[in-house]
């Protein structure tokens, strides 16, 4: 599959190059930003091999993970990272996730984002479900979840292990029948 480049109102969404482990670094390692994260805050070389790893999971056929940067048109300053993930070509079934920088938080970034992911999954991936995770406690993300049309379908119950703690996690999804393109 060739790079990806998806665009919104005011977003770029693309495929990561090497040379924005420095961005990436900015907010991977804010411990702020990763609060909710099963990750982070991360080391240089944590967020550097994130990078790598995100260019060498483009090389798989059928591609599957789709980490993306999140990129401001009016500035063409990388702010985040969303995705969407393949978990069941069977079943037609994927999740989304994103993270952006804390100087991001409140524009509606993440919102425009993750309808831009869920666009992309039922139109060009032929998706049937996509589903996204959120700790109980972050209402933010809860919120862009909802926006977004996904419905709460429960709480999982200590799914996540962060850090030593077990977390309980909020499970939302949408159907490729309850979505429509704006």
């Amino acid at each position: 599959m060739p790079s990806l480049y998806l665009t919104t109102e005011r977003l770029i969404l693309r495929d990561f190059k090497m040379t924005d482990w420095q961005r990436v670094h900015r907010y991977a390692s804010d411990p702020e930003v990763v609060k909710f994260m099963e990750w982070g805050p991360n080391t240089v070389n944590e967020s550097k091999d994130f990078v790598r790893m995100t260019i060498m999971l483009r090389k798989d056929n059928p591609r599957r993970h789709f980490d993306l940067a999140v990129v401001t048109k009016s500035e063409n300053c990388l702010i985040g990272g969303c995705g969407i993930y393949v978990t069941s070509p069977y079943n037609r079934e994927a999740f989304i996730g994103y993270c952006l920088s804390r100087d991001s938080w409140g524009k509606g970034y993440a919102t425009e984002a993750a309808k831009r992911l869920l666009s992309f999954g039922f139109t060009q991936l032929k998706l049937h479900r996509i589903f996204a995770t959120c700790d109980p406690h972050n209402l933010a993300s809860a919120r862009v979840l909802e926006k977004c049309g996904m419905q709460f379908e429960g709480q999982l119950r200590e799914n996540k292990l962060i850090g030593k703690k077990w977390r309980d996690s909020l499970l939302y999804a949408i159907l490729e029948h309850e979505w429509s393109p704006e």
